[in-house]
């Protein structure tokens, strides 16, 4: 149960906006304080309305993670903080080879090293000795290797829908290409068409419906040239925190100035350096807020320091009401009320925050194939929505405003 604090903090954030929404009701007398009465019963209805849809993503989000446990106890499993990942996996960071050695001593089995190409640091995976759960393992580990960085391979779950289209998606894009683009999610259609594919997963690269409509929003929108890293494929524990490292090495190996990751998940630490090294080497990182509701757990890559954290709008402005949160938001952006393609080439309606992110990621890259600061680039175009200035609730403001893919 979320304590009463959080209620209260979303009754903050949410109430400006409800209020501009609410309309209120007719009457032949005027009667202002019957109209102020009913406004505010009218008003009152709607928040207890909001209050309920989002405990009920609340839930739907620990449902599905059950579930998908459930359905997936070979490959998947929780970690320490109860966060899926990879089962019987750990990463291991700056271990020296004594400790490993006394990890192995103890039933740990060095399963691979990886060095993460284009981000110059390496990883050890370690498979967990059979019958250790991957949370016990996780906490023998700390006593083992003190000093060490040590995570799970968490899992990465992609944020927003697609639906079947009553409206037709334009061939062409709204504005000229801009610098080159990486995309972290799976492969997208053959109607789509990118510069590379390359696959980080079991199966890969693989067409899915998500990674399709996120292609074609970047190159409706102008990014480009567009590559893509799928970290799905086929597996079951696809979207983990080492694939995703490692699609993102790739991508800035290959010259990608923004890369876009429409996926969230919990904190980790191979994956927060690896956002920080890409960086540190003048990539633009841009992601999701993710669609589990302002009551769920922070979302990540988009709270990572520096990352360009977007939310989204439908096609009224109004903020999505399962729209997540991230530790900071930058910017809004289209994610509802727009359309792209699915993994068959067809044109669907989209909803959710990962249908905003790479309109703002085309938009940086446009401004960096201009010579332009990329954020005073979005900082101009930004429109305030909300409260004035940033907040909470749309960011620096809504960018690519006309961009819905009609």
């Amino acid at each position: 149960m979320r304590p009463f604090f959080l209620i209260c903090a979303l009754f903050a954030l949410l109430a400006a906006p409800l209020a501009a929404q609410v309309s209120l009701p007719r009457v032949g007398v005027p009667d202002v304080g019957g109209v102020l009465d009913q406004a505010d019963d009218t008003l009152e209805r709607s928040t207890r309305e909001i209050e309920r849809q989002v405990e009920k993503l609340a839930r739907d989000r620990l449902r599905r993670i059950d579930r998908l446990v459930r359905r997936n106890s070979d490959a998947i499993e929780l970690d320490v903080s109860g966060a899926p990942a990879r089962r019987g996996e750990l990463l291991v960071m700056d271990a020296p080879e004594e400790a490993l050695e006394r990890a192995s001593q103890s039933g740990f089995t060095v399963l691979s090293r990886e060095n993460i190409e284009g981000l110059d640091f390496a990883v050890v995976r370690l498979g967990v000795p059979e019958g250790m759960s991957l949370s016990e393992g996780q906490k023998e580990l700390r006593g083992l290797l003190p000093g060490a960085e040590i995570s799970a391979d968490n899992l990465h779950f992609q944020s927003g829908n697609a639906g079947v289209a009553i409206v037709a998606l334009s061939a062409s894009s709204t504005s000229s290409a801009g610098a080159p683009v990486g995309m972290i999610d799976g492969a997208p259609s053959s109607a789509v068409k990118v510069s590379e594919i390359r696959g980080f997963a079991k199966g890969a690269p693989y067409p899915s419906n998500h990674g399709s409509a996120v292609a074609s929003l970047l190159a409706y929108a102008g990014a480009g040239p567009i590559r893509v890293a799928d970290v799905y494929g086929t597996d079951k524990a696809g979207g983990n925190a080492l694939a995703i490292a490692k699609g993102l090495g790739w991508l800035v190996a290959r010259g990608s100035k923004v890369v876009t990751i429409s996926l969230v998940g919990p904190r980790n630490s191979v994956l927060g350096r690896s956002i920080a090294a890409a960086q540190s080497k003048g990539t633009v990182v841009v992601a999701a807020v993710g669609n589990d509701g302002p009551a769920s757990p922070p979302s990540y890559p988009a709270s990572y320091t520096g990352v360009v954290a977007v939310t989204a709008v439908d096609g009224k402005r109004r903020p999505l009401i399962e729209a997540g949160r991230a530790l900071h938001l930058d910017y809004a952006a289209p994610g509802a009320d727009i359309y792209g393609r699915n993994a068959k080439g067809r044109r669907v309606e989209l909803r959710g925050t990962s249908f905003a992110t790479p309109l703002v990621a085309a938009r940086t890259s446009q401004a960096i194939a201009r010579g332009r600061s990329w954020r005073s680039a979005l900082d101009s175009e930004a429109e305030d929505l909300g409260a004035k200035g940033h907040d909470e609730i749309f960011g620096r403001g809504l960018v690519c405003a006309s961009c819905t893919g009609r």
